[in-house]
């Protein structure tokens, strides 16, 4: 059965640039462990969600007053917690990497291959091919630079002191820098090379100046040598 729609502790609709906004909340049943939704409005005032987390009643009215709920983009299966009871409540069209997309279509039906998404002049998506998952990522660009969506590929959670911080820590999840982290790598990796040559390219997109990662801080400083120390690792 697919997890009914269920707010636990919605961040409130944080702006990032014009026409960019982002929901953070933690991860149900992972205390700690942080996730992001990525708001878009496109250029016909349709609003492009990256990832679905549950808001509350009066968030949700909020979102008239940006756009137009269109559209719900999931990087991967493994992003799809909250995608069927999301996309049911504000009727999104959803669309997933092939890769993953019968897994999708067993809660959601009508899930179409991510390379049928609507084009816009402003967007770009890109998917991680060196993953088993096909990982979605999405360029968004405003006169203000350019920002890179990801959702695993790259993740900025910072260290905690807890036991639980200190375990993710040692698993390599967290770090005081950006990382690709090893679990991922693990679960999801089917070429590096090609992921290390993904990183290098989007390293070079004019104008990048922000990346925001499904998981932890929105890094808004040394963008691309950022991706190209991520890319090193590998």
């Amino acid at each position: 059965m697919p997890r009914p729609w269920t707010v636990l502790s919605p961040s409130r609709i944080e702006p990032l640039a014009e026409g960019l906004w982002c929901v953070t909340d933690q991860i149900p049943g992972l205390a700690g462990v942080p996730r992001r939704m990525t708001i878009v409005r496109r250029a016909d005032g349709g609003l492009l969600f990256y990832n679905a987390i549950p808001l509350r009643d009066e968030q949700l009215d909020e979102l008239g007053r940006l756009g137009t709920p269109a559209q719900l983009l999931l990087p991967c299966h493994f992003h799809a917690l909250d995608a069927h009871a999301f996309s049911s409540r504000l009727r999104l069209a959803v669309f997933a990497p092939e890769p993953g997309l019968a897994k999708v279509r067993e809660a959601m039906p009508q899930a179409q291959p991510l390379r049928e998404l609507p084009a816009d002049p402003d967007l770009t998506v890109r998917t991680v091919d060196g993953f088993s998952t096909g990982e979605g990522l999405l360029l968004v660009k405003r006169p203000s630079g350019t920002s890179l969506v990801v959702a695993d590929v790259v993740t900025n959670v910072a260290p905690s002191s807890s036991l639980k911080g200190l375990v993710m820590r040692l698993v390599g999840f967290t770090a005081k820098h950006p990382v690709l982290p090893p679990p991922v790598r693990r679960r999801v990796g089917r070429d590096l090379a090609q992921v290390k040559q993904l990183l290098g390219e989007l390293a070079q997109t004019p104008g990048l100046n922000r990346v925001v990662p499904s998981h932890g801080e929105v890094l808004e400083r040394e963008v691309p040598e950022a991706l190209r120390r991520v890319a090193a690792t590998l």
